[in-house]
């Protein structure tokens, strides 16, 4: 897999946009553009607050009303769409590559004439809320909420990005505004495209709806990076049938082979559905449906979770058996060959693979690397890299890793 896979061009425009295009033999057009702004940098009081602009970019602008910009969003009879991450909030459309243009003018209008109507303000604050609330309904997400406030103390890994009821109610027409207006500059704004069209053409485009954008000092707030906080919680809900257990583990200090290596060992360990954890807690037991690990390599995030739903009398057998695994793998008891590191190699090749030949994932893919200053082909040489990664390099990771757990406990009250 060579950098030759895709070609991308980058340019900075005067007014400190950076744009990353990838000419490709596509019919569509897969546009991201993201402003460097989420839950990471947010202080305690505007917990939220970056989520609730993503919404409020989508109810109108100074030259159109809510109405109005959805529907002419709707007639690219394409994907738009928007989210909020920990360090990012990014608004994309795909759609046939000559919808182009107009995509790119009506993005340009959400992000630099948006109009906050207040009336809006006021019906999205209740979507919010209502969104707020209904994790409370939805056992996993509870619980993955209940664990990161037992893991971290100080820093914003604890909160939500949707942030909680007190702050979203606290938000009012004047703060958000005050807020948009400060980070939503074109010297924060970073947008990736993966069309049929040369970077010369695209880059006239974007000239023509966003370097009128006035560039402007802005200052992000520190991020507190926290490893998590090793304890045991139990916390309790009426009205349940299922118990739920969380372990999280953080893992900042790790270099890129670590990671790769620990790539590896999260598939094994309860990625996919012939995975240590699946094969102990359901297909030997029967403790549980449901478990999984994943990761997230976001910056200053790094964390690793485990997962499992059980019934409130298996717990504890579960909770020995998420034990048993780790001590065997740390123990170098459950043996890491050349068939299964080949295999885990594989399939993160395949997803790398995946990756490239979507227009809208690498789209979205280049324009987080752009954002964490990374290499926009740093996943092409992980593949490289990972032809080094050893059943060695899988054990010391687990050593540095998988210690001192916090876990997290929801059962019946």
């Amino acid at each position: 897999m060579e950098k030759t896979r895709f070609n991308a061009f980058e340019t900075v425009l005067g007014n400190g946009i950076q744009i990353c295009t990838i000419k490709r033999n596509t019919n569509v057009t897969a546009i991201h553009i993201g402003v460097k702004i989420g839950s990471l940098y947010e202080a305690d009081e505007n917990k939220g607050i970056s989520h609730f602009i993503e919404h409020m970019l989508f109810k109108g602008t100074l030259h159109r009303d809510n109405k109005t910009l959805n529907d002419e969003l709707e007639d690219r009879a394409g994907e738009y769409n928007a989210y909020t991450d920990h360090n990012s909030t990014v608004y994309s459309i795909t759609a046939l590559a000559e919808e182009t243009e107009k995509s790119l003018e009506l993005l340009s209008d959400m992000l630099i004439n948006s109009s906050f109507p207040s009336d809006e303000i006021e019906k999205e604050r209740g979507v919010i809320l209502a969104e707020i609330r209904s994790t409370k309904d939805d056992i996993e997400d509870l619980s993955f909420k209940k664990s990161k406030e037992a893991a971290f103390i100080k820093g914003p890994l604890r909160f939500d990005t949707i942030g909680d009821e007190k702050t979203v109610n606290s938000f009012n027409q004047a703060r958000l505004i005050e807020y948009y207006k400060m980070f939503y500059v074109p010297n924060n704004c970073y947008i990736s495209i993966v069309s049929p069209f040369e970077h010369k053409d695209i880059i006239k485009i974007i000239n023509k709806y966003f370097l009128s954008w006035e560039k402007k000092d802005f200052r992000r707030n520190d991020i507190i990076v926290e490893e998590n906080y090793p304890c045991k919680k139990i916390t309790y809900k009426k009205d349940i049938e299922q118990s739920t257990i969380i372990y999280i583990y953080t893992f900042h200090n790790l270099d890129r082979k670590q990671e790769l290596a620990l790539k590896i060992l999260n598939h094994r360990l309860g990625e996919s559905a012939n995975s240590i954890l699946f094969r102990s807690l359901r297909e030997e037991k029967g403790l549980a449906y449901d478990v999984f690990s994943q990761m997230d390599i976001t910056n200053k995030v790094k964390t690793l979770y485990i997962y499992t739903s059980v019934s409130e009398n298996h717990i504890e057998e579960a909770l020995a058996s998420i034990d048993e695994a780790i001590v065997a793998i740390v123990n170098r008891e459950i043996i890491f060959d050349a068939k299964v590191i080949d295999l885990m190699k594989k399939v993160l090749k395949t997803a790398v693979y995946f990756t490239i030949e979507d227009a809208t994932d690498l789209s979205n893919y280049v324009l987080h690397q752009k954002i964490d200053e990374e290499s926009i082909y740093e996943f092409i040489e992980d593949m490289t890299n990972l032809d080094d990664i050893e059943a060695e390099d899988i054990y010391k990771v687990s050593e540095i890793v998988l210690r001192e757990p916090t876990i997290h406990i929801l059962r019946p009250n």
